[in-house]
């Protein structure tokens, strides 16, 4: 008898490890969420981060972003510029248009930003972990980089959110240039759209002709409620915005690229350019006075609004 229960246990055992034997493993934990790459945005960020695939736009000059977002892509020779970073969600985005166009998301040596709000740099702090590269921006912009946040010297300040905030920013100052490979970007202080707007020029070759190429910040004098240009405390970033769009139609600009491609009517550009078009849609000298004549108008209702007090 005891024989036999002694059995009955060893089969009973046996029985219990074949079956565990055969049960199939625990699911794996779910990764932790990237909080680099949390999405900001809300229904803005679907027509925002529409596809378009990358596009070699002239000579070192490519776009690796999305229909509503322009990052901007220069290859020096000697590393790659990146020139904004787009929503955060849409960073392995990013990377992977720089992928295809052959290059390596490791090579990228600097991260240039035009504007310190979420939807061109809320994507900055996940593209410096990914890549290594140095985040540089004015000194204004640097502040708000570096807190996430901007501040309440920013005209739309009260629509804003936060966004991952950037460990460490290299400040330039207005006309510094960075030379990186056979490149050198020239900083085009550009105030306005935010205190700390900065635009990028360089010189773009192909076939043997040099083109100057302009990536410039946004010049829409939005504002929020309450946020007034015309007034005492406001009369020194109302001049600035006036300078700005009298630099802005100075730049070497035969080229222009814009945060926003919309601004600059750079979606039927970029789709001229896909379908073959010559020459080349992007190739326009008078771009960038067209886009101060655009945007200074706005800018004069804006003031006009404010004296009037139809502006909220």
């Amino acid at each position: 008898m005891r024989r036999a229960m002694r059995w009955m246990a060893v089969a009973a055992t046996m029985a219990s490890s074949l079956a565990l034997a055969q049960s199939p493993p625990p699911p794996a934990p779910e990764p932790a969420p990237d909080p680099l790459t949390a999405p900001l945005g809300g229904d803005n960020a679907a027509r925002w981060l529409e596809p378009q695939p990358p596009t070699r736009i002239h000579g070192n000059t490519y776009l690796v972003g999305y229909s509503g977002l322009n990052v901007g892509l220069i290859d020096t020779g000697g590393g790659l510029i990146l020139i904004d970073a787009g929503l955060p969600q849409g960073i392995a985005g990013v990377e992977a248009h720089i992928r295809q166009l052959g290059f390596r998301v490791e090579d990228v040596k600097y991260l240039l930003s035009t504007e310190p709000h979420y939807d061109h740099a809320g994507g900055l702090a996940a593209l410096a972990r990914d890549t290594g590269a140095t985040v540089v921006a004015s000194g204004p912009a640097a502040r708000v980089l570096e807190q996430g946040r901007s501040g309440t010297d920013d005209p739309q300040e009260a629509w804003l959110p936060a966004f991952p905030a950037v460990k460490k920013v290299r400040v330039v100052r207005p006309g510094e240039r960075l030379k990186l490979g056979k490149v050198t970007v020239t900083a085009q202080a550009t105030p306005g759209h935010t205190p700390g707007s900065m635009s990028w020029s360089w010189s773009s070759c192909e076939e043997g002709k040099c083109l100057g190429v302009t990536f410039a910040a946004s010049l829409n004098p939005l504002a929020a409620e309450g946020y007034r240009y015309d007034t005492p405390a406001k009369a020194s970033p109302a001049a600035a915005f006036r300078h700005t769009f009298a630099a802005v139609r100075a730049l070497p600009c035969d080229i222009l690229l814009t945060s926003h491609p919309e601004a600059s009517d750079g979606q039927t550009k970029f789709a001229r350019l896909r379908q073959g078009v010559k020459p080349n849609p992007f190739i326009d000298p008078a771009a960038c006075r067209a886009y101060a004549d655009k945007y200074e108008p706005l800018f004069d209702k804006r003031i006009a609004d404010e004296k009037s007090g139809a502006a909220k």
